[in-house]
């Protein structure tokens, strides 16, 4: 099993100048020639990665991913972008983060009054953590941009041939993320959609072990009818 540090991320570089999904997916690509991988998982934003890779030709015999980040009738939305960047060049990561938290789910935390984040986030994530989703915030809001940027093209993935398992936690009707999997499902020729209701957008990070049997069960039964 190969692991990603996509750019902007853990030891690799910067994302650089020309950074765009087609960059990514290049870096996609070299990794999958190099080790002559078969089968990819993305999360979020890299489930999106993981299908754009696809349909460049990425030479993937099966593709899984958890609530892709795919932007379907503005589902992802890009308007907090440039306040958060603000913010970070003023020196306020703490309130770029709060704003990103609001903006990347409007139907969720974005409802929640600013003043009670502050009191939350502190509380739901500890402060490791956070310093390091503040250093991201930069990378992240470019990642948010090429999404953003292809919002409504996602039928372009029915061109794709390679069975797909597609997973969604218990947020599949409430958020944009979760919403995308069974819309995929209607899209993806040779698809599957499996639900993991006691998990959130964060399924793989909090139940690895529950994902990975899902996974596992998918690759390695490479002789099962997929839709």
């Amino acid at each position: 099993m190969h692991t990603i540090e996509r750019r902007g991320r853990g030891a690799s570089g910067p994302q650089g100048g020309a950074y765009g999904a087609a960059a990514e997916c290049a870096d996609i690509e070299a990794v999958r020639a190099a080790t002559g991988a078969r089968f990819v998982f993305g999360h979020s934003f890299g489930g999106f990665l993981t299908l754009e890779a696809a349909l460049a030709g990425s030479a993937f015999e099966r593709i899984a991913r958890y609530e892709p980040g795919v932007s379907i009738d503005g589902s992802i939305p890009i308007g907090w972008a440039d306040p958060c960047r603000r913010q970070l060049d003023a020196g306020k990561p703490a309130e770029a983060f709060l704003t990103f938290v609001q903006g990347i789910n409007p139907e969720t935390s974005g409802k929640a009054p600013r003043w009670l984040l502050r009191l939350i986030l502190p509380l739901a994530i500890k402060k490791p953590e956070r310093l390091q989703k503040h250093a991201l915030l930069p990378a992240a809001i470019r990642e948010h941009a090429e999404i953003a940027a292809r919002d409504n093209t996602f039928a372009e993935y029915g061109r794709l041939t390679q069975p797909v398992l597609l997973m969604a936690g218990k947020e599949v009707e409430s958020t944009g993320a979760g919403r995308a999997a069974p819309r995929l499902h209607d899209v993806l020729p040779a698809s599957e959609l499996t639900l993991f209701p006691k998990l959130d957008h964060f399924g793989p990070e909090k139940d690895p072990a529950g994902i990975a049997t899902a996974l596992t069960t998918f690759f390695l039964n490479s002789g099962r009818q997929v839709r």
